[in-house]
């Protein structure tokens, strides 16, 4: 077994269990993409057995903290199995769940849906890559399918030196899925979608939407960034006479119009704008539109903190326009799902988006990713997703 040494004091971070080590925390040794080595302090002291990454900032990826533990099938099944247990004890509104999350989960770089009968998996680190055969087989042991769709084009795997692979790594057959999310159906394409085809993470919060959207009897609402529509069912799930959904996707947004019909509305309820947001939102203004709820979710920003102060710049923007364009008593229901934006600084910088607008607003809820797309309190990155529910005073 190949050894990587850590620098003096370098070593805390692996001693507090966060799994991650960076380039510049290794003081010798090496071995090829995602192979496992033994990570060991200055002293010689063992730290974890982790997979090791010779193109990537994040140069270590723990597997696991004990020195007993072998890395081989045998752990990843039990890895896989726990992931599947802890989901089975939640109670998930749909035939559509996050299975395995990463380094939550135990298995840094691996994300797993799955979508009804058929699993989606994307491989985003170098260890997780170099077990690609062996964790597919167990995946299908441990749910009982014949499917696996690969999703490996996340822009994490150039940061690896891994190239884009999608396509079926078991089973076949077409990629169109209708799933059930609460009471409503929606509809995706793995092979298409955003992500492994849908934002499985915001299943939660879409139900809360509707759920506001019908206690403060709000008729009009303005989905931005709306992708294929899943909060504007919910709106109109929730009561709302017109709802509008922006987004810069055509194909999105003919699905968005389909999820109407299909969950039964009134196509005169809902209107498709492609458009630009931040465009929309100024001419909305300058027309002096008003609207009793707004959704903000918009794609990833800041991916890492090098870019947050960029991020932070277009977060105020958007939410100070926003906030101008609700109606008193109106909801903003706003998300950053970057995870160099830490979910204090978002407080921040929608609270300095209300200030610029001359807005103030009661915070009715706090809002992260569903459940089945755990956090750990031993790796605070986890914590991508985070939305707030504020009611303008």
């Amino acid at each position: 077994m190949k050894k990587v040494t850590i620098r003096p004091g370098k070593e805390r971070s692996l001693v507090k269990r966060h799994p991650w080590v960076f380039e510049s925390s290794v003081a010798r040794g090496g071995a090829d993409s995602g192979e496992t080595v033994r990570v060991e302090a200055a002293d010689g002291t063992f730290l974890c057995w982790a997979a090791f990454s010779p193109q990537s900032q994040i140069r270590l990826r723990a597997w696991t903290f004990d020195e007993a533990e072998r890395v081989d099938a045998a752990f990843f099944r039990r890895r896989i199995d726990q992931a599947l247990a802890m989901r089975a004890r939640l109670e998930i509104a749909s035939d559509a769940v996050r299975l395995i999350h990463g380094e939550a989960d135990g298995l840094p770089g691996l994300i797993v849906d799955r979508y009804v009968d058929t699993l989606v998996a994307q491989f985003t680190s170098a260890g997780v890559e170099r077990w690609k055969g062996v964790i597919a087989d167990a995946l299908l042991a441990a749910t009982g399918l014949t499917r696996l769709y690969e999703r490996s084009d996340a822009q994490a795997r150039e940061w690896e030196g891994l190239p884009v692979q999608t396509g079926w790594l078991r089973g076949d057959g077409g990629t169109a899925i209708t799933i059930r999310e609460h009471d409503w159906r929606l509809t995706l394409d793995v092979a298409e979608g955003h992500k492994t085809g849908y934002y499985l993470d915001q299943r939660d919060s879409r139900r809360r939407f509707a759920d506001a959207v019908r206690q403060f009897g709000c008729r009009s609402v303005l989905n931005c960034f709306s992708y294929t529509g899943g909060f504007s069912v919910a709106a109109l799930a929730g009561g709302a006479a017109e709802v509008i959904s922006v987004d810069s996707s055509g194909p999105a947004l003919e699905r968005a119009v389909a999820h109407v019909a299909l969950n039964g509305f009134d196509a005169s309820r809902h209107q498709a704008w492609d458009a630009d947001v931040n465009a929309t939102l100024r001419r909305c203004l300058a027309e002096g539109r008003r609207f009793d709820a707004i959704v903000l979710d918009p794609p990833k920003f800041a991916p890492t903190a090098a870019h947050a102060e960029r991020a932070a710049r277009a977060y105020k923007d958007i939410n100070r326009l926003a906030f101008m364009l609700l109606n008193d008593g109106g909801l903003l229901y706003t998300f950053s799902c970057s995870g160099g934006i830490s979910p204090d600084l978002f407080h921040k910088i929608v609270a300095g988006a209300g200030l610029d607008a001359s807005v103030d607003g009661y915070i009715v809820e706090r809002l992260s990713a569903a459940a089945d797309h755990p956090q750990t309190v031993r790796f605070p990155e986890g914590d991508y997703l985070k939305g707030l529910g504020i009611l303008r005073r």
